[in-house]
């Protein structure tokens, strides 16, 4: 490095958004919910009326999984603005397990019908 060159040193850097260079960007996203489009959102909306719904029963090995799968899709739309194609998967398959108890709830047809079954 040459004398008459700046010395530059970064701390912590962690949560932090930043670029290095003349034609550098950086955009962040930090504390701000990733953008979801109206199919996300529907999706979001109608997992978390189910995941209300099941509170009210009596919890079985059933509804303890299709809790975890709700409690992830949500967490993964929240967290990136969309559920992923394996994410989906998951759920439709635990639906149909939880056939039984689902009866009960008009939010998990909603549920459903936004999954495409």
């Amino acid at each position: 490095m040459a004398s008459d060159e700046p010395t530059v040193s970064f701390g912590d850097v962690s949560h932090s958004t930043f670029a290095v260079g003349s034609h550098a960007r950086a955009t962040s996203h930090h504390g701000t919910p990733a953008p979801r489009d109206e199919a996300a959102e529907e999706l979001l909306k109608a997992v978390r009326e189910l995941r209300a719904d099941l509170s009210r029963v009596r919890d079985s090995d059933q509804t303890v999984r299709l809790d975890e799968a709700l409690a992830e899709t949500e967490e993964e739309i929240t967290r990136t603005g969309t559920a992923g194609e394996g994410r989906l998967q998951r759920l439709r398959d635990v639906l149909t397990d939880a056939q039984t108890v689902l009866a009960l709830f008009a939010s998990a047809g909603t549920v459903a019908g936004l999954l495409g079954m």
